[in-house]
């Protein structure tokens, strides 16, 4: 395809303008400080602007960045900073970016798959990305969170520290979470201070982070609470204020548990709010399920940069033997047939010539991809077409994960 315009990245001279064009497409602005703190995060070189003679109108830029998925770990490009100008609209310059940045990946070898978190969901499915996990976003009423008779909670204790104090324990239990956790990222030493950042303009209102940390008695940390609390009225005069969780890790059941009774018991305070993973454990630990409120949301896109590597790179659930036709017209190097065979840790997808067994394009497989949105309910809406009788059944338990895959932020791909 013939791009519109000039497309290449930025240089660092060029950063603070692109960045400045990109975040006037969310309607916010960006200081000095802000930019000096963002500049320590991206990659120039995995950047792409658009130009106007010379004048950004437009850019996309990538993470390098690695995603656990069922049963391995993958690298994966983070796509993030896409945005048009809005005097640039409907011109095909977002679709230059990501045909740009795909086939780079494609040639290069890169990354086997490219994930995001749009802004507007209907975007990218036009580009091969597939809503690969769902989050919930928690509304619990405090005043009803009673935990079973029962509860294990553990025989630690919570302790409120200071960012410094708490970083080295917080670092340490998330990487022992996030290797277990399909969909969790890595998180080098940049993007946790990303995730940390803690200026007054970022905290819309509520308070600085909290950081609370759950010790065994033999003093290992066991699991973290990041939270900020909003002091709030709506019109009427009610009391709205939250407990507004930012992040919460736990690597055992009994320190998950102590840390929800610690923010459930924390005074003044009615509400709860996070966005959590779509089976979240909690409302089964209450006697009342009802005092969680919660509304399903799409969290993290998948898209196959090279269905062979991608799909070669994970792990099933149970043995599979299946021929699937894809069709990717954005990316026509992975249109084809290809038989996937897996048992245990032995994966081969290659391509073939024997009959398919089942057809889907390339979005279906990203949104499958991470054992959260299931084959079955992509063919009960028909999007999955399935050409051997059985054989989607048996791809559908084989793709599905243990637990519902969760994207927990904290290196935000936001995309326009």
């Amino acid at each position: 395809m013939t791009d519109p315009y000039l497309l290449r990245p930025v240089t660092d001279g060029e950063f603070a303008i692109w960045a400045r064009v990109i975040a006037n497409t969310y309607g916010s602005d960006r200081s000095d400080e802000e930019l000096a703190h963002e500049r320590a995060t991206i990659e120039l070189d995995r950047t792409i602007a658009a130009f106007d003679g010379d004048t950004p109108v437009g850019g996309a830029a990538i993470y390098t960045r690695s995603l656990t998925v069922p049963g391995a770990v993958l690298p994966v490009a983070g796509v993030t900073w896409v945005g048009v100008a809005p005097t640039h609209r409907r011109r095909g310059v977002l679709t230059s970016m990501m045909h740009k940045q795909l086939t780079g990946l494609h040639e290069s070898g890169g990354e086997p798959i490219a994930v995001l978190r749009p802004s507007e969901a209907a975007i990218y499915g036009r580009f091969g990305y597939g809503p690969a996990t769902r989050g919930n976003q928690l509304r619990c009423d405090k005043r009803s969170m009673l935990f079973r008779p029962g509860t294990d909670f553990g025989d630690g204790n919570i302790q409120l520290l200071d960012r410094d104090t708490a970083r080295p324990s917080i670092e340490k239990v998330y990487e022992q979470v996030r290797t277990a956790s399909v969909a969790w990222p890595d998180r080098a030493e940049r993007f946790w201070n990303n995730r940390l950042d803690d200026a007054p303009h970022s905290r819309d209102g509520a308070t600085s982070l909290r950081y609370a940390v759950h010790r065994e008695p033999h003093g290992d940390t066991t699991g973290y609470a990041l939270y900020r609390i909003n002091d709030a009225r709506d019109a009427l005069g009610n009391d709205t204020s939250a407990v507004q969780i930012v992040e919460l890790a736990a690597a055992t059941r009994q320190a998950y548990a102590a840390l929800w009774r610690f923010l459930a018991g924390i005074d003044l305070v009615p509400w709860i709010e996070y966005e959590a993973a779509a089976d979240e454990p909690l409302p089964h630990l209450l006697t009342e399920p009802r005092a969680v409120r919660s509304t399903v949301v799409d969290r993290l896109w998948v898209r196959l940069v090279d269905v062979d590597r991608a799909l070669a790179g994970r792990r099933y659930a149970t043995p599979l033997d299946v021929v699937l036709n894809v069709e990717d017209d954005f990316c026509p190097w992975n249109t084809g047939r290809y038989r996937l065979q897996a048992e245990g840790d032995a994966v081969i997808c290659e391509r073939t010539k024997a009959p398919a067994d089942l057809q889907l394009t390339a979005a279906e497989l990203g949104a499958a991809f991470l054992g959260g949105t299931t084959l079955a309910s992509l063919a009960a809406a028909g999007l999955v077409r399935e050409l051997r009788s059985g054989a989607l059944a048996r791809t559908t338990r084989a793709f599905r994960a243990d637990r519902e895959p969760f994207y927990p932020g904290g290196w935000a791909f936001p995309a326009y």
